[in-house]
């Protein structure tokens, strides 16, 4: 009688370390039983080259002094990986440089990395092949970004308690995921931890093009600017938010409003701000102040204005830029595209499951990803998504916790 072979089931280690590989940023770090915000790090997630052609990579960017025309290339397009000759180099520099906070021995340690929903097969098998034949990590596994939120604490997002320590993080039971980043916005129900296909949404709007729109109108109405990437994503950052009533904040910049019932005029409004322009030179970061009508006319007068340090100050009046460029989430039909809003591809999403989900995935839909911290975009998503609702649905939203 034959002998029967035994098997040796591998021992995986014990370090796990989870990557989050999004188009603008990679945020990484270590699994641990007690995580802690600090845990995660940030990576800008692309190669940047200054005018003298040196190229910085990946963290090393954060270190530049002068942005001035630098320019970007980014390993991910459209939300899919599809240049891993510029990722290798960022993920060698984060993962493999011993002076790294991230470093680690792929040998000893497990992969969990998270890819868009309906990533195409070619881009999947490639990735597959670079993970396994160029950094040979000891175990890896593979999981679309947006259900991996089902396993926060949802209910405390809402205000609940915190779920006690030795409970198990179990996935919640019904969770609609928006996830709105740098390419892309797309819309995930999750049910049980897992994704449901036909209800998944794509929306090609994300903060790339906002910042690409803000950056034709600023070059038109103030400086050529098209070559000032981080200058203008920088500025959206600080000084967008979302309207809750479009027309009227519109109305409201518009150089021809008359005066209202007080005698002052609409552009007097805390809508209207000056942009002061960084200083490279000097270290000093872009940021925004009160708009001075007398300033202003100043600087149409002589040209330029030294600020009361004696530092001659580039400056911008931002009025409907403001809140124009992230209505383009709520509205892309303002910039061409044949495209719904936000709230609209919501609805698209629950129309692919069953009725009787629908109150349980309204009633937690959870924002995550950079444009949902600008200010008022979940107030207006929500007040979008309850015009589109069942009156009979309660309509909840919550931002994912840092």
């Amino acid at each position: 009688m034959p002998r029967r072979s035994i098997v040796h089931e591998a021992v995986l280690p014990q370090k796990t370390l989870i990557v989050d590989n999004g188009a603008c940023t990679i945020k990484a770090g270590f699994s641990s039983s007690s995580p802690a915000t600090d845990d995660c790090h940030t990576i800008p997630n692309c190669l940047a080259r200054e005018r003298d052609k040196k190229v910085w990579v990946g963290s090393e960017i954060e270190t530049i002094r002068d942005f001035g025309e630098v320019a970007f290339r980014r390993p991910v397009e459209k939300g899919y990986l599809v240049n891993w000759e510029a990722e290798k180099a960022i993920w060698d520099s984060t993962f493999l440089a011993q002076k790294s906070r991230l470093y680690c021995d792929p040998h000893d340690t497990n992969l969990i990395l998270t890819e868009a929903p309906n990533t195409p097969a070619a881009l999947q098998t490639n990735c597959d092949q670079v993970i396994f034949e160029e950094y040979e990590f000891a175990s890896y596994s593979r999981h679309i970004g947006p259900p991996l939120n089902a396993y926060n604490d949802i209910q405390q997002l809402f205000g609940a308690s915190a779920r006690k320590s030795h409970i198990p993080a179990i996935p919640a039971e019904c969770v609609l995921v928006v996830d709105s980043g740098f390419s892309h916005s797309t819309v995930t129900p999750v049910y049980k931890g897992r994704p449901v296909q036909q209800g998944i949404r794509r929306l090609d709007v994300g903060g790339k093009l906002l910042t690409n729109h803000l950056k034709e109108l600023l070059s038109i109405r103030h400086y050529n600017l098209m070559n000032e990437e981080h200058l203008v994503n920088e500025a959206k950052e600080k000084v967008c938010f979302v309207s809750n009533d479009f027309r009227r904040d519109l109305e409201s910049t518009w150089k021809g409003a008359s005066k209202n019932s007080k005698g002052t005029r609409a552009d007097d409004t805390n809508v209207i701000i000056d942009y002061v322009l960084p200083d490279y030179n000097a270290g000093i970061h872009g940021y925004m102040r009160p708009h001075d009508p007398t300033l202003a006319a100043k600087v149409k007068k002589m040209g330029a204005v030294a600020n009361p340090s004696g530092v001659v100050e580039d400056f911008m009046t931002l009025g409907n830029e403001r809140f124009a460029v992230p209505e383009v989430l709520f509205n892309p039909a303002d910039v061409g595209m044949k495209e719904s809003g936000l709230p609209e591809t919501v609805l698209q999403s629950l129309s692919g499951l069953p009725p009787g989900l629908w109150p349980a995935m309204l009633a937690n839909i959870v924002v995550v990803g950079g444009n949902c911290l600008m200010n008022g975009f979940i107030e207006r998503l929500e007040a979008g998504i309850h015009q589109l609702a069942p009156t009979e649905c309660v309509v909840r939203i919550a931002k994912a916790a840092k």
